[in-house]
């Protein structure tokens, strides 16, 4: 074996959540690619539907499923639909996330609670749900894909001229929490050879944003852009494999630098 065949993902079995969001579409992309029979799942299975057929058509293994991150049973559900179909997992890339908090610091408290029961409580129940079926196995790969905004704090120069904020309380308190829930999951996981790991992606450049928020947010970076539609695969890639085999508990930024001042 040489070192670029540790870096294929043939005969794994991987989910990804939120597989048809600006980086679940790129995530399912670089899991298919490499080699892994990928499923995604959401609460929009039409959406992720259309996701899983393009990649059907071009021959690769990808299958659409529906589930519910603010429930337990439906997440129970979800891991014994992968089991049966696929009898094991070996890669979950927790990427689903909710943004309920549409007036930002003003949001009411259920709103919050709302938030946290996706991206605090349901992040927990599913790490756990398809972590121990891989502790059993003694093999897999965790990835959280969490944020630049869980390690920084809000910058509001790089909105100025625009209508935008970063002012999301409950974004910044998930994604900083899920630095340390990596930690301790790989902590917990570790003498089982399960793996979690932390990806902390920058800012997703869209058609929709305005010249003055791309311009501003470019110059905070080494590489003086946004992220684009693969600027995640590479990274995904490799923690999911055994290229990464002896990295745990780390959160790694993929934000052209933005961090690194």
């Amino acid at each position: 074996m040489t070192v670029l065949d540790t870096f294929s993902l043939k005969g794994k079995v991987a989910l990804t959540t939120g597989g048809a969001g600006l980086y679940g579409r790129q995530i399912v992309e670089a899991l298919a690619e490499a080699g892994a029979k990928t499923f995604t799942a959401a609460r929009n299975l039409d959406a992720l539907e259309k996701v899983a057929a393009a990649h059907r058509e071009l021959g690769r293994d990808v299958t659409a499923l529906q589930y519910d991150q603010s429930d337990e049973a439906s997440i129970l559900a979800l891991r014994d639909q992968i089991l049966e179909q696929a009898g094991t997992i070996d890669i979950l890339v927790n990427n689903s996330v909710a943004r309920p908090m549409k007036s930002g610091f003003k949001s009411d408290a259920a709103t919050f609670a709302d938030s946290m029961a996706v991206n605090a409580t349901g992040l927990f129940i599913i790490t756990r749900a398809f972590g121990d079926i891989m502790a059993e196995k003694g093999s897999g790969s965790i990835i959280n894909v969490g944020s630049i905004q869980g390690l920084i704090a809000p910058d509001p120069t790089i909105y100025r001229g625009t209508n935008m904020s970063g002012w999301s309380p409950d974004y910044f308190f998930h994604k900083s929490g899920m630095v340390n829930f990596t930690r301790f999951i790989g902590s917990y996981y570790g003498l089982q050879s399960v793996r979690c790991n932390c990806i902390a992606p920058g800012g997703y450049q869209t058609p929709d944003h305005p010249e003055p928020f791309v311009r501003q947010y470019s110059d905070k970076t080494f590489l003086g852009r946004l992220a684009n539609d693969t600027d995640l695969k590479g990274i995904i890639v490799f923690l999911a494999s055994d290229a990464s085999v002896y990295i745990t508990g780390t959160t790694i930024p993929v934000d052209g630098g933005y961090t690194a001042k």
